[in-house]
Order: structure tokens, then C-alpha cells, then sequence
């Protein structure tokens, strides 16, 4: 197993009076992507917002690249290189799609201050961006909407990306779309925490999977091992992988 790049040592979340978290361990290895997944309420949004600081850790340490990033505000965390994503793909909607990615290049204050290879590069993964550059970004369909919530991630290079549910909603040929574009991801040896409730596409993309259950990590190993073992999928999600091709 590679270097952890992020590391979860008993992490537990409290919410209001809501104990969500209960003594989360979880190493992230450096250039991999990890699936984490759960049934509905597992605690698996939970985990990314706690890891990005938009809830505190209540009791344990949060570690990226060695060093405890618990106490870190969420503005100190996106410096450090990590990117998130979340469910509800948090684009602005009265803004263009160039508006949009440039408020995601903290480094820029014009398009033309962007990395233009690497706006191409974003552009070869998603070319409908390009195609409605101009657009407002509530105008676009939810596939549309997605890909630009992932442009904006990592249209600044990032050493880690946090992304909840991509897939969700999505049709079949955008969700091909998006496999296509992790998979370029991979490549640039960006590490991936990759929550998501479609199995197919969790499958065609992990390196590592953990399984969450009651605020805990219940199973942890490589994708291919659970991929292949319907047992251990029936006994830790509930349901087999053969089902969601």
C-alpha cells in the first residue's frame, strides 16, 4: 500500500447534539483513488465535510501529507491543495461557466491569467464547458452542471479531491463521460476520496474501497477483491454489484 496522503485516526463528528462520527479510521493512499461506500446515512458526506473542515472534529486527528489539519479552517485547507466537491455540485448559477472557473483559479483574477494548457486539458475532458463558456451555469442541464463542479476542482492543480456522489442523477452516456475523465485524472497521480452510490461506476474507477457503517469503517481493501466477492458485498452494503451494471 502506498504513503497515506490523508489519514483519519478516531475521528469522531458530533452535529448538534447528533454523534455521527464514531472513531473513524481511514487512510487515503497517495496517487489512488478510494471509494468510500455505505448505505444512506453511513456518515459518508459526513467524513468529506469533516476532512474539509465544514464540521469540526470533535476527538481525533485529521492528517494531509503528515500533518494534523484538524484545527484548520476550511479557506487554510483548500490552500494546503485539496479540492471538494460536494452532492449538491456548489456551482453559481447566475454566473457563466467562465465566471465560474475563475473564481475556482484562486491564482487568476482574468482568463488569461489561467494555465491555458491546462484550460484546454479541461475543456478536452468536458468540451461542453467550452461549448457554453458563456452561458449562466443555471441554464445548464445536471450532467453539465457536474462536469463544471469538477472543472472547478481541479482547474488549479490539487493534491487531493474530494468528490460526493458525481454520478447521481446523471444518464448513462454522461456517466461514461465522467469515468472517462477520472480515469485522465488518475493519470496526473491526483489522489481521489470518491464518495458514490453507483457501483458500476465506483467499480470501473477504484483502486481501494472502504465501507462505512454506523459513523464507522467497517471494511477496507482493494476494489477488485470486493468487486468479485458478492458475499462480501450482501454482507457489507446489503446487495450485490452484479445488480448495478
Amino acid at each position: 500500500m502506498n504513503t497515506p496522503l490523508l489519514q483519519l485516526e478516531a475521528v469522531h463528528t458530533h452535529i448538534g447534539a447528533y454523534h455521527i462520527l464514531h472513531g473513524v479510521d481511514l487512510q487515503v493512499p497517495r496517487g489512488e483513488l478510494t471509494v468510500l461506500l455505505g448505505r444512506n446515512g453511513a456518515g459518508k458526506t459526513t467524513t468529506l465535510r469533516t476532512i474539509m473542515g465544514l464540521w469540526g472534529v470533535s476527538s481525533g486527528c485529521v492528517r494531509f501529507d503528515g500533518e494534523d489539519i484538524s484545527a484548520r479552517s476550511t479557506p487554510e485547507i483548500a490552500h494546503l491543495g485539496i479540492a471538494y466537491v460536494p452532492e449538491n455540485m456548489g456551482v453559481f448559477a447566475d454566473l457563466t461557466v467562465r465566471e465560474n472557473m475563475l473564481l475556482a483559479a484562486r491564482g487568476a483574477r482574468s482568463i488569461e491569467e489561467i494555465d491555458g494548457k491546462r484550460l484546454e486539458w479541461v475543456f478536452d475532458l468536458f468540451p461542453a464547458l467550452k461549448r457554453f463558456w458563456e452561458h449562466p451555469a443555471g441554464l445548464l442541464s445536471g450532467g453539465q452542471k457536474q462536469m463544471l463542479a469538477v472543472a472547478r476542482a481541479i482547474i488549479e492543480p490539487r493534491q487531493l479531491l474530494l468528490i460526493d456522489e458525481p454520478s447521481k442523477g446523471l444518464a448513462p452516456a454522461i456517466i461514461q463521460n465522467m469515468v472517462t475523465a477520472f480515469r485522465e485524472l488518475k493519470q496526473t497521480d491526483t489522489t481521489i476520496l470518491l464518495v458514490e452510490q453507483n457501483f458500476n461506476f465506483a467499480r470501473q474507477l477504484g483502486d481501494r474501497v472502504a465501507v462505512m457503517d454506523g459513523g464507522r469503517i467497517v471494511h477496507v481493501g482493494s476494489m477488485a477483491e470486493l468487486a468479485g466477492d458478492e458475499d462480501l458485498q450482501q454482507r457489507l452494503l446489503g446487495l450485490s454489484l452484479a445488480a448495478h451494471q
